[in-house]
């Protein structure tokens, strides 16, 4: 007997404008000891999926048909009180954002505690010993200390293994992982899925990867189950459909995938890889950064983020600046745009020192439109009550001396310079895709016609179709202006396809700096080394040769 067994089922949910049907006559089975994992880009079904297993749809939601069987127990027709005592104690799920599953005003030990005790697994007494043992067991060092921190007070990083106790703490027979990395930084991520891996082996679990990562279903699953707009459109052992996709969908995400040796068009389907434009020479500096250094808090509490870095950048030069969260590149990039202060350094801009400008004047300086940035997160960097039209205008109206006419006029030439159609100008945010946010978040931060754009983990957040369009996008886009990029990430990957040069950031400190193709392809720093051995790679999806796309680039 399969562990799960997923027969028919669909699910649907009631919105303003009539019934959605999210999940259409899915079927999947899970054999015991087997992690399998569900790929597919935001809106493919593969959550609701995972959601309608452990009955926790929202409200709007509701299995409309279709069997779900856990170890030969119908969920379907389970009580709600048999199903609290399942979850946690037979089915467990990892959530994709961990600060968003933790209790923000609640010391992580004691929720992982009151899990132990409301599953029985513990009493009063005993919850916070077997609650350290639980942290110890995800290797928490200093587990008895950490025991009484706060989420706010960890790392990413910590705060999922901190949701990964709590999920194992009641010796679950099945994890459920909903996008257990997204947002970490690549050795981070891959700590994070060594350690799930690992304790699956151990402990003889079976798990179901939900994901839009190919590399790391490839790396971690044994099979591989593809979804789009609701339905399973492909599945069979990762290695072979990865190597020998069959659905077009399927092909479509293992070309979107960035994988060494291919270049920003290969990304795209065939039919859309036009030639790559004419690279221009990087000419004079445009940027010089000196000795800069930003210290938070003072005394014994000061904590030095950035420590005296020093890089230029040339104009139409594209340059990657990389490292785990906290190595300060945030820090700088905030600092070179002109967010926050410095606390010494110069920030040298066309031959000025913007660094003598505090950041609450530069907002309105004339030289704050030479300076742009692209955010990580397209929905929140929104203003929910703007148009697309007057989300784009805004930079215009705070610095610009054009007429209303103008300014319209200048909006509806950017919004086609980035691919915005028309008609989506006078839509909300929340009326709009991630792909076209990110357009929308790209046409505001260059309607100035900046010289210099920061780009803050612009792709994140997106699907990998969707990030192979929005990176072809600023290829093109900077080839017709002319910008120079500052490319802050922690996916090389993308770092590799978009950037001439590469800046390797690690405890404030610059520690590697060179070509992006040398530093990715023979590293010298020990730390650089373990950046790249951390990306996980497709493992079966063939290296493609460099094609003459991406040699042009």
């Amino acid at each position: 007997m399969s562990l799960v067994s997923i027969k028919n089922l669909a699910v649907a949910f009631q919105t303003r404008k009539g019934e959605v049907n999210a999940v259409r006559g899915v079927s999947l089975e899970l054999e015991r000891g087997e992690t399998l994992a569900v790929v597919g880009e935001s809106g493919s079904g593969k959550s609701v999926t995972s959601y309608a297993l452990m009955r926790i749809l929202d409200r709007g939601g509701r299995i409309k048909a279709g069997d779900v069987t856990y170890s030969g127990i119908d969920l379907r027709k389970a009580t709600e009180r048999a199903m609290r005592d399942i979850r946690g104690r037979e089915i467990s799920m990892i959530f994709q954002n961990p600060r968003s599953a933790l209790n923000p005003i609640r010391k992580v030990g004691d929720q992982i505690a009151n899990v132990l005790v409301q599953h029985r697994i513990a009493t009063r007494q005993t919850a916070k010993a077997k609650a350290i043992e639980a942290m110890e067991a995800v290797r928490i060092r200093d587990a008895e200390q950490r025991y009484s921190a706060y989420p706010f007070e960890l790392s990413g990083g910590m705060c999922q293994r901190i949701v990964i106790a709590m999920a194992l703490a009641c010796e679950p027979r099945l994890l459920v992982a909903d996008e257990p990395t997204t947002g970490l930084d690549v050795t981070t991520q891959k700590t994070v899925m060594d350690l799930v891996a690992d304790l699956i082996k151990e402990r003889g679990l079976s798990a179901i990867l939900i994901t839009h990562d190919l590399g790391l279903a490839s790396a971690y699953a044994d099979r591989v189950v593809v979804m789009q707009n609701g339905v399973i459109v492909e599945e069979g052992a990762s290695e072979m459909m990865l190597v020998r996709p069959h659905h077009p969908y399927t092909q479509k995400l293992v070309a979107a995938t960035p994988r060494k040796g291919a270049g920003v068009r290969d990304l795209l389907p065939e039919e859309a890889r036009t030639p790559l434009p004419d690279k221009r020479p990087v000419g004079a500096p445009i940027l010089q950064v000196r000795r800069l250094r930003k210290t938070f808090g003072a005394g014994a509490n000061a904590v030095e983020a950035v420590k005296g870095v020093s890089f230029s950048i040339g104009e139409g030069e594209s340059v990657g600046l990389v490292g785990e969260s906290g190595c300060g590149k945030s820090t700088t990039s905030s600092m070179v745009v002109r967010l926050l202060d410095p606390t010494s350094g110069e920030i040298l801009f066309r031959g000025d020192d913007l660094a003598t400008i505090p950041a609450s004047r530069f907002t309105r300086d004339k030289r704050r439109g030479g300076i742009q940035m692209v955010f990580q997160d397209a929905t929140d960097s929104l203003n929910p009550r703007h148009t697309s039209a007057r989300s784009i205008e805004d930079p215009l109206i705070r610095l610009s001396t054009l007429s209303r006419a103008e300014r319209a006029a200048k909006v509806a030439e950017t919004a086609a310079l980035v691919g915005l159609p028309e008609h989506l100008l006078s839509r909300f945010p929340h009326q709009l895709s991630g792909g076209q946010k990110a357009r929308v978040g790209i046409a505001r931060a260059i309607v100035l016609e900046p010289q210099l754009l920061i780009l803050d983990e612009p792709t994140a957040a997106l699907d990998v179709s969707i990030q192979a369009l929005v990176l072809n996008l600023l290829v093109d886009l900077q080839a017709k202006l002319g910008m120079s990029y500052l490319f802050v990430s922690h996916d090389l990957g993308v770092v590799r396809l978009l950037t001439d040069r590469v800046i390797v950031m690690r405890g404030g400190e610059i520690v590697e700096e060179g070509a992006t193709a040398d530093v990715m392809d023979r590293p010298s720093h020990e730390y650089t080394k373990s950046l790249i051995e951390a990306v996980p790679q497709p493992r079966m999806i063939p290296a493609e040769p460099l094609s003459a796309n991406a040699a042009a680039g």
